[in-house]
């Protein structure tokens, strides 16, 4: 009794609907019984159904009321996956993926990092622009000659070489049993922590602290480097005195006492 009544109720509804409605509904059911009976029982849903489906939910709001061998959302599933696929071959242009690189020059690239092996990548890309060879930083990274060591000098190797160049300064602070403050300069060699030189002051100018630094390294004994940190009294005397030594200036990172350990221990 039920099935005839929604029957009964179907038809009257479909006397008050549209020609063009009523054709579209015919269509998607024909449609869909058309893969029940060449498909069997559960029908695997072709690329052309998928379309169909996908154009007619995009024109038709009634979509919804006939499809049977689907869920609405698996449709708009379908409708995004077909949304992506048209924008990836539009962009691709049929092509997938970056142009090959000629293996010549994948050779020219890789003879160039084992001639040149402490360049970096802007450099080799530099060098092949000049050639009138355009690429970017990823591909001359990516043909880079791996699994090659080249010979470096060891931790080890390098406080022996300049550990004996480099020295610290700064100044420290010390109370009087009359209460007067006494500022002491110190120059400390890293290679020996020995203290080359110091004095102090109760009132440390940059004249002071410039002639300090003369006094600390005569007769052309000033090292290559020298550790500081940033405090204001090493003004433009003290770095002019410096220039004149040929010793260059290393200046901590504020509220780093680590870099200048020896000394601030």
């Amino acid at each position: 009794m039920t099935h005839i009544v929604f029957f009964l109720l179907s038809f009257l509804a479909s006397t008050f609907r549209s020609r063009l409605s009523l054709q579209l509904e015919i269509a998607a059911l024909r449609h869909q019984l058309s893969a029940y009976r060449l498909k069997g029982q559960r029908p695997r849903i072709a690329p052309a159904d998928r379309l169909i489906w996908s154009v007619l939910a995009k024109f038709w709001p009634r979509w919804r009321n006939v499809l049977l061998f689907a869920q609405p959302r698996t449709v708009a599933l379908w409708q995004k996956k077909r949304f992506r696929d048209y924008w990836r071959a539009l962009s691709q242009g049929g092509r997938p993926g970056r142009p090959k690189i000629a293996p010549e020059l994948r050779q020219l690239i890789k003879r160039m990092w084992r001639s040149n092996p402490t360049r970096g990548s802007p450099r080799i890309v530099a060098e092949l622009q000049k050639l009138g060879i355009d690429v970017v930083k990823s591909t001359g990274e990516r043909y880079k000659p791996h699994g090659e060591r080249f010979p470096s000098a060891t931790w080890r190797t390098f406080l022996d070489l300049h550990l004996k160049h480099l020295v610290a300064i700064d100044f420290f602070v010390v109370p009087t049993a009359t209460f007067r403050v006494l500022f002491v300069f110190v120059v400390l060699a890293h290679d020996r922590r020995r203290i080359v030189h110091f004095n102090v002051t109760e009132h440390p100018t940059a004249e002071w602290t410039a002639q300090q630094i003369v006094e600390a390294f005569p007769f052309d004994t000033a090292p290559r480097y020298l550790l500081r940190d940033g405090d204001g009294i090493y003004g433009d005397r003290v770095r002019r005195r410096l220039g004149s030594l040929a010793i260059n200036e290393i200046v901590t990172a504020p509220a780093s006492p680590w870099q200048n350990a020896y000394f601030e221990r």
